[in-house]
């Protein structure tokens, strides 16, 4: 499972969100994508400890096992999600 936790008046968030979903539809017999508003669920945001946006949590067997903090390119993203795949 990957969460992307992001904000409407988030720049960059605009920037990788497109991505995330991109990975989301190749993936998608192996992934699930959601995607989190900070500022509608700001306990959920601070149980995480989310601090800045946009922050990618990769989830495996119900635990974080992954994290990218701020906008990257997609190769990035690929490479830490087949890590544990």
């Amino acid at each position: 499972v990957i969460v992307d936790f992001w904000a409407i008046w988030c720049g960059p968030c605009r920037i990788i969100g497109p991505i995330v979903q991109e990975i989301g539809e190749e993936y998608s017999d192996q992934v699930i994508v959601g995607k989190l508003d900070v500022d509608n669920n700001p306990n959920v945001s601070r149980k995480y400890g989310i601090r800045n946006i946009p922050t990618l949590l990769f989830f495996k067997d119900g635990k974080v096992v992954d994290k990218q903090v701020g906008s990257v390119p997609k190769p990035v993203l690929v490479k830490k999600l087949e890590k544990h795949l």
